[in-house]
């Protein structure tokens, strides 16, 4: 009866073991050093109905209730590879909310010769600036994400990030104000509680 008991549960364990290891994030292995097989919602090749998850919203509403953005970044460190495509892609939809383009253009004319032969030389210079500050992303969520690991042993990550609007947004009702007070609340209800503590002590 022990004998079998013992390998109903080793049977148990086996499958259990079976079952974590089939939840492991297989990395696959990019083929030559220039990338030829991207993510598909990489290349824009997703709807907003699925990149900002409209289904679970009412259909009713056919307004835009999310932006998203989408990049990609390499590093030797998977988390920092993570990280930097995440900064990318929140740049790109703090671009799309208050990215502003300057242009600056520089004009040289010159006359170069003598009177019967001159020659006019021109030179044109032009700058395009793309100016992002202070833009707030808060309440954004992945919707897409993947690791590639690069020929020479680096880490490649894709993000696909969204910021619901409005409503929709987790961050709607609560900024960080109320954040601040939310913390210091709890830092002087600890510093009292403290005190009745050491009080109590005192008077035994």
């Amino acid at each position: 009866m022990n004998k079998i008991l013992k390998y109903a549960v080793m049977g148990t364990l086996v499958v259990s073991l079976g079952a974590c290891s089939s939840k492991n994030y297989t990395i696959k292995n990019e083929k030559k050093d220039n990338v030829n097989s991207v993510p598909a919602w990489y290349m824009a090749d997703i709807d907003e109905q699925d990149a900002c998850d409209l289904k679970f919203f009412d259909k009713s509403d056919n307004d835009k209730v999310c932006i998203y953005g989408v990049a990609t970044a390499v590093s030797p460190d998977l988390q920092l590879a993570i990280e930097k495509a995440k900064m990318y892609a929140k740049s790109e939809m703090a671009d799309i909310i208050m990215g502003k383009m300057n242009k600056q253009s520089k004009q040289f004319i010159k006359e170069l010769g003598k009177t019967e032969t001159k020659t006019v030389v021109t030179e044109v210079e032009t700058v395009l600036v793309n100016e992002i500050k202070n833009t707030p992303v808060r309440g954004y969520e992945i919707f897409a994400q993947d690791v590639t690991l690069t020929t020479n042993g680096y880490y490649r990550a894709w993000i696909g990030l969204r910021l619901p609007l409005g409503k929709y947004n987790k961050m709607f009702n609560y900024n960080i104000e109320q954040a601040v007070d939310a913390f210091n609340l709890k830092e002087e209800a600890s510093k009292a509680f403290e005190k009745v503590v050491k009080d109590d002590d005192n008077n035994l």
